[in-house]
């Protein structure tokens, strides 16, 4: 049964101001474990020992490109110290997604980098957003990218509301990627025309359908994230919890 995380960027206004009661807040919840985007200034021992005590588990962390490539020996000792499993690349600046060769170039620097991770115990992981969408050679950026890497080294975080935001099936995304996927970002969209961040369960996707595929193929964790929230941020990832928890339960 996959377990169930949350992004902690979803809460990162409450996590600036209070970093370890927004983490109890979410064990409260009843989350099973967390995705960092940030430490909140904690070393790993210290913040290994806060989630340990809360219950949760150190799933992943977003660390950016930048990182990875200049501060790559410090990034996998905090990572192992704190009990990761996964590091995950979560965006690429605008400049190095320009042109396949672009994407190829990420793609060796993924592979080098994957591995080192590997040998650390962990697991790289890419997160993507609806910019990989765009076609070179007839392939979208996204499905270039993972052709290009070792998916031993390099493993998929896929987001469904940026895979239909591109105008995609993520059902199809969810099914393709199942032999190298760990991680799965769950959020929906309204159901408007805005077709905006939507708590889970409340949107327009077919969670279920989206949900017992990855269920299939082996996910690990069902992770959840709002990039923005237009009502009470504890509430909306409340809200995603609680019917992820029934669904699951039922599948």
């Amino acid at each position: 049964m996959p377990k169930l995380g949350l992004q902690l960027y979803s809460l990162r206004d409450l996590a600036k101001d209070d970093f370890l009661g927004t983490l109890k807040q979410v064990a409260d919840i009843g989350y099973d474990g967390v995705e960092f985007a940030g430490y909140g200034g904690l070393s790993a021992q210290e913040l290994r020992r806060v989630v340990g005590d809360l219950g949760l588990e150190p799933v992943s962390s977003h660390v950016q490109l930048s990182e990875l490539e200049s501060n790559l020996r410090q990034v996998i000792e905090y990572g192992q110290e704190l009990g990761l499993s996964y590091v995950v690349c979560p965006y690429l600046p605008e400049d190095k997604r320009q042109t396949l060769d672009d994407y190829r170039r990420l793609a060796d620097t993924m592979n080098q980098i994957g591995q080192e991770i590997s040998q650390a115990g962990m697991t790289l992981a890419y997160h993507n957003h609806a910019f990989e969408f765009v076609r070179f050679e007839n392939q979208y950026a996204l499905d270039a990218l993972y052709a290009l890497t070792d998916k031993r080294y390099v493993q998929a975080e896929l987001d469904i509301y940026w895979v239909e935001y591109a105008g995609q099936s993520a059902l199809e995304y969810v099914e393709r990627y199942a032999d190298r996927s760990g991680l799965l970002h769950v959020k929906d969209m309204t159901k408007d025309d805005e077709r905006f961040f939507a708590e889970v369960g409340t949107g327009r996707l077919d969670i279920p359908s989206i949900l017992s595929t990855a269920k299939a193929g082996g996910i690990e964790w069902y992770l959840v994230e709002q990039d923005v929230i237009r009502r009470d941020p504890l509430e909306s990832v409340t809200m995603s919890y609680r019917y992820l928890l029934d669904l699951t339960a039922r599948q």
